[in-house]
């Protein structure tokens, strides 16, 4: 009985079990229904029969295609899918630049003095806000789809599905991360008479360079698994190459182009972090 009793004392019981099982069970129970309704059963994985297909498919993929031909045309559709990423990231930032100047609160004029924007000033600032989250709220591949129809197939309507999806993407983000800085040398350059973009340029900037330059490598990163999603859509590119490949059940050719494509995001990781060191 005495060796018993110190696991009854209440010293040594944690005190924060009963939020921690009563976290679980709310957890399943919402959580639980939502996985019926999107009919995830992951022990189908495990079945013979899609087992015995996997490996199958898994077989396809070796050797890798190496051919001269082959690698030519490799090559060329991976120039495709970064020039895609970069021309659709460049026409976004021109767009993302000046709805952040618009949407930044702290490079208001409006508000020195009072400190509260006039109502024209957060009408805009209010309207542009709606225009980001309407150009994000679109993913990139459905607007691919739509351009398609418009523009035909080709790397145009990939570079035009980018450019409209991350400048509000990138436009909400600059506005969130420059809105987190302390903006004493950005009121300081407003209140003497600065205009917004000197105010950018030397007060807000300074701060968050580092930051900015990270979330911007890193949407180009994201806008180059973009370029080979829309691909399959008909928007040119790798992606395009690869879902020919696919169709004709050429599984070396698809595996040579999956290293390509894990070389790229590889390579923008790369860029991303030297980025990072020169500014830190």
């Amino acid at each position: 009985m005495s060796s018993a009793m110190p696991l009854r004392d209440p010293a040594l019981r944690d005190p924060a079990w009963r939020g921690r099982v009563t976290g679980t069970l709310i957890a399943i129970a919402v959580l639980w229904p939502m996985l019926e309704l999107a009919e995830f059963k992951p022990w189908s994985l495990i079945d013979a029969q899609s087992l015995k297909a996997t490996w199958r498919f898994l077989l396809g993929f070796f050797p890798p295609e190496h051919s001269l031909e082959f690698l030519q045309m490799a090559a060329q559709a991976t120039w495709e899918t970064v020039a895609m990423a970069t021309a659709g990231l460049t026409l976004a930032l021109l767009g993302a630049i000046p709805l952040t100047l618009l949407a930044t609160e702290q490079l208001s004029i409006s508000r020195i003095g009072s400190g509260r924007m006039r109502w024209p000033a957060a009408l805009l600032r209010t309207s542009v806000r709606w225009l980001l989250v309407l150009l994000r709220s679109v993913p990139e591949l459905v607007w691919a789809l739509l351009l398609v129809r418009v523009v035909g197939l080709g790397p145009t309507a990939g570079v035009l599905a980018i450019a409209l999806t991350y400048c509000g993407m990138l436009g909400k983000v600059y506005a969130e991360i420059l809105e987190s800085t302390e903006g004493e040398a950005t009121r300081s350059l407003l209140q003497n008479g600065s205009g917004r973009i000197a105010a950018l340029l030397y007060g807000s900037l300074p701060e968050a360079a580092s930051e900015l330059v990270s979330y911007t490598v890193y949407r180009w990163e994201c806008a180059i698994r973009g370029s080979v999603v829309m691909g399959f859509v008909g928007a040119g590119g790798l992606g395009q190459r690869m879902d020919e490949s696919m169709k004709m059940l050429a599984g070396g050719e698809v595996a040579s182009m999956l290293m390509i494509f894990v070389l790229l995001v590889a390579g923008a990781d790369v860029v991303s972090k030297f980025l990072r060191r020169r500014l830190g």
